[in-house]
């Protein structure tokens, strides 16, 4: 075991359970919501000095709707700081302003507190959750809990670390572009990225020119997952997506699951990586699927596309922050790859309409592939978590550009189709980092990944950070 290593896993009324079982155990008298919410926050006491996780505190008011039938009823969670939580600020990861409190709770913070979690802080991530890493211009970054030394993603950063880490056993992601896959692939979680409109749209995500985020969490086990999903449905379900339900283990059907290891920017993936996807695949193939390769209907014309959205709303980020966050907003304060994201819109204005045109045509050459196999199976980044400082703000735009695009490769497809995927921690490198894997499915399809990801966990056991 690393000696950079941080958790706080002990024999308190948290215990190793997850979220399931801890609320069986409110259920049944065992434990109370007050003690759990507790013995969180003395884990968060021993670990924050190195991890760096919190944007707000809020141990003394925590927040539950009190509906003790709820199915996850008094289990503790953080939610992410891009979210609204009445009476809290929402900062968004940045440096750049200092947010009033909020005077309502976000529509998804309602679907949320329905499930039955006790909120019991914010969790941090990068400027408006733009960067694949959880580091900032000034102020202390998010820590690895696997290797302190290490990225631990982004945007759910603050998230992921405090569930690796043992001090609650989910919590709060949203996903733009991979944000609650990649750090649930560099912490070692299970991480879904649910259908575009499955759950309750945030404030942000009603206003995208191409809505791409999708709210969930981050988890320790599938069936966080998905008692999580079925109790979010239980509050509020899309008409015009198929009920998931409660999806509790493996289905017995064969299924036809593409691999795809190739990259669209031409990045080449490391050797941990391929092995854990070749580790995968040869699993699925003993369980009697069809495994084959395939190729993504997209080319490198897309990935300048999201590049060219995703400087899109960077500009829009800048130039209205005094009006949406505030007059304190100071864009000279943002941070690196929010100032250089916006710098590549002004000078390439004439390519968003065309690139926002091709991108909203997307769904449906990626739909095409689902006509002939359930699943496709690709890595989640092309290499394993890097160390801090790689993809910092700090570094200079035209090379942070380059390596972003060459390691967040595989995730931004599904945001933009609208369709769901998975993180899975099925691998772990030499010096002891996860490595995640991704199973995608058609639109609206989350069962079928539940079932699948419930069978990898039962046949390979995903690694524990408590060793």
């Amino acid at each position: 075991m690393s000696e950079q290593r941080v958790h706080a896993f002990t024999d308190d009324a948290l215990g190793e359970h997850d979220a399931v079982a801890l609320a069986e155990q409110v259920r049944s008298g065992q434990v109370s919501p007050a003690e759990l919410a507790t013995a969180a926050h003395e884990r968060l006491e021993r670990v924050e000095s190195r991890l760096h996780t919190v944007a707000v505190p809020m141990f003394d008011a925590p927040r539950s709707d009190g509906n003790k039938s709820a199915a996850l009823f008094g289990v503790p969670t953080f939610l992410k700081d891009n979210t609204d939580l009445r009476g809290l600020p929402t900062n968004h990861g940045s440096e750049a302003f200092t947010a009033r409190p909020a005077k309502r709770d976000g529509h998804y913070s309602t679907q949320y507190l329905a499930t039955g979690l006790t909120i019991v802080g914010k969790s941090r991530l990068p400027e408006f959750g733009f960067n694949a890493t959880t580091e900032y211009m000034t102020d202390e970054p998010v820590r690895n809990p696997w290797e302190t030394g290490h990225s631990v993603g982004a945007s759910s950063g603050g998230s992921a670390a405090l569930v690796a880490a043992g001090v609650v056993p989910l919590a709060h992601a949203n996903d733009g572009g991979g944000s609650i896959r990649i750090p649930a692939a560099a912490a070692g979680l299970v991480g879904l990225k649910p259908s575009r409109g499955r759950h309750i749209d945030g404030e942000q995500a009603r206003q995208l020119p191409i809505n791409m985020v999708s709210e969930g969490v981050v988890t320790r086990t599938v069936r966080d997952t998905a008692a999580f999903l079925a109790a979010a449905e239980d509050h509020w379900r899309n008409p015009e997506l198929p009920p998931v339900g409660l999806v509790r283990g493996p289905a017995d059907r064969r299924l036809r699951i593409g691999v795809v290891l190739d990259t669209v920017t031409g990045a080449v993936i490391d050797d941990d990586t391929r092995a854990a996807v070749e580790l995968t695949a040869s699993l699925l193939e003993k369980a009697g699927h069809v495994v084959e390769p395939m190729e993504l209907p997209i080319t490198r014309q897309f990935a300048d596309d999201f590049v060219q959205y995703w400087a899109l709303l960077a500009d829009l980020v800048s130039s209205t922050g005094k009006l949406i966050q505030g007059r304190s907003f100071d864009v000279g304060r943002t941070d690196g790859l929010t100032k250089g994201l916006r710098r590549h819109h002004r000078r390439t204005l004439a390519r968003t309409i065309p690139a926002l045109r091709r991108l909203k045509r997307t769904h449906r050459d990626y739909a095409g592939i689902f006509a002939r196999r359930e699943l496709v199976l690709t890595p989640v980044l092309a290499h394993v978590v890097p160390e801090l400082g790689w993809i910092s703000p700090r570094v200079p735009y035209d090379q942070l550009i380059e390596r972003l695009m060459h390691y967040v490769t595989y995730t931004p497809i599904q945001n933009i189709a609208g369709t769901p995927a998975i993180s899975l921690p099925m691998g772990l490198t030499a010096g002891g980092l996860p490595v995640g894997v991704m199973l995608s499915g058609a639109y609206g399809d989350e069962r079928t990944l539940l079932e699948v990801a419930f069978a990898l966990e039962a046949e390979h056991a995903f690694p524990r950070i408590q060793g």
